[in-house]
């Protein structure tokens, strides 16, 4: 839960939206930022307002069906939440321990997922580290029921999700964890687009022993999240990527039917 307090929270969520505005991750009223007051309710910023330019005040409490609770008067009475808010509750409701949720529009992520460029390839080694791969939904109409369902399975095993011609979606155990997170995601974009454009080819993944080395060093904190450092990674065989299916057990349905359609949507995009 967030040790900080209600004012204290709300100033968080200022600073934040004003570091999103300044580094380009949303333009205009793009972008949603939200956080837990308790288990009943979530501190969230309002639609259509730029996330650069908010005040404390202006930021509504909602409960964990999306209902405004406050404020009822004054001069901010008829905000409304964002309008993706069904999106922030969908990662609250799969994952009890994240605290805050993030969604921006960072643009060099974007441009990748218009490129068909994927950002879930192990290429850098302190994003494999840091937050395992970042997988890519398939299109889901922005506002609407078809964002939550694109990310429900997601979620709950990834820390940072890539929309796809959208923006992202970062989650944490606090407000800053997850901007760092949505830091993280936009900078392995830039680093990764540059260098597809220098060698005018796909970026080779780092090898099987690399690979190897830096899923040691996290096995057992993806172990106890339940993360996959090896998801969409061609850097070495399936037998090791997947220990569980060369033992012989069932493959996960769920991740399964994940690649799959990540298959087919980048086979459509490049046909």
């Amino acid at each position: 839960m967030n040790i900080l307090s209600e004012p204290n929270l709300r100033q968080r969520i200022i600073e934040i939206g004003k570091l999103m505005h300044q580094k380009n991750f949303v333009a205009a009223g793009d972008g949603n930022i939200s956080a837990r007051l308790d288990r009943e309710r979530l501190l969230i910023t309002p639609s259509g307002f730029s996330k650069g330019f908010l005040e404390p005040d202006q930021l509504l409490i909602v409960n964990m069906q999306g209902e405004k609770i406050s404020p009822q008067f004054g001069q901010w009475r008829e905000l409304k939440p964002s309008s993706e808010i069904l999106l922030h509750l969908e990662c609250y409701r799969q994952r009890a321990e994240i605290n805050a949720v993030i969604h921006a529009h960072p643009p060099m992520a974007i441009a990748c997922t218009l490129a068909g460029v994927s950002l879930a390839k192990c290429v850098l080694p302190e994003v494999l580290y840091d937050l395992g791969t970042i997988p890519t939904t398939p299109y889901a109409t922005p506002s609407s029921p078809e964002n939550p369902r694109a990310v429900r399975e997601l979620i709950q095993t990834y820390d940072a999700i890539v929309l796809a011609r959208h923006g992202t979606v970062t989650v944490g155990k606090d407000l800053w964890e997850a901007y760092m997170r949505l830091e993280r995601v936009e900078h392995s974009a830039q680093i990764t687009l540059a260098a597809q454009q220098a060698l005018g080819a796909p970026v080779e993944p780092l090898n099987d022993a690399a690979v190897r080395k830096l899923a040691a060093m996290r096995q057992n904190v993806f172990s106890e999240r339940g993360r996959d450092v090896c998801a969409e990674c061609n850097a070495c065989p399936v037998s090791e990527r997947h220990p569980t299916r060369a033992r012989g057990k069932a493959p996960d349905l769920d991740r399964l039917e994940t690649l799959i359609t990540d298959e087919v949507r980048r086979a459509v995009q490049n046909s």
